[in-house]
């Protein structure tokens, strides 16, 4: 399974906090073109965050994080969710599209 290009949460966002904490715009799976750098089985989700992160700061950098993580799923206080989740709340989308162009520029 491969995800689609859009907004997802991490399990970490707080649905009481800020709509953009721990949410992030997908932006394809890739792998790297060496093959002595990556097994023959590893793609890699290529991210970015729409929260003030690490890569933000340094340089509006992308995230990148094994297909194989991105997809799990996580157990957490004896509850299992998936990693990441798609918003699927059309308000909260809209939302998201605006805190990206402001972060990054509108696509």
């Amino acid at each position: 399974m491969k995800p689609e290009r859009g907004f997802y949460y991490h399990y970490k966002h707080d649905p009481n906090g800020s709509v953009n904490n721990y949410a992030y715009e997908v932006m394809g799976v890739g792998h790297h073109t060496e093959k002595e750098c990556r097994p023959e089985d590893t793609h890699m989700v290529v991210y970015r965050p729409l929260y003030k992160a690490y890569v933000y700061k340094n340089g509006k950098m992308f995230d990148i994080r094994p297909l194989d993580m991105f997809i799990e799923n996580v157990t957490k206080e004896g509850k299992t969710f998936p990693r990441f989740q798609k918003p699927t709340d059309s308000g909260t989308i809209r939302t998201l599209e605006q805190i990206r162009d402001e972060m990054y520029g509108s696509l």
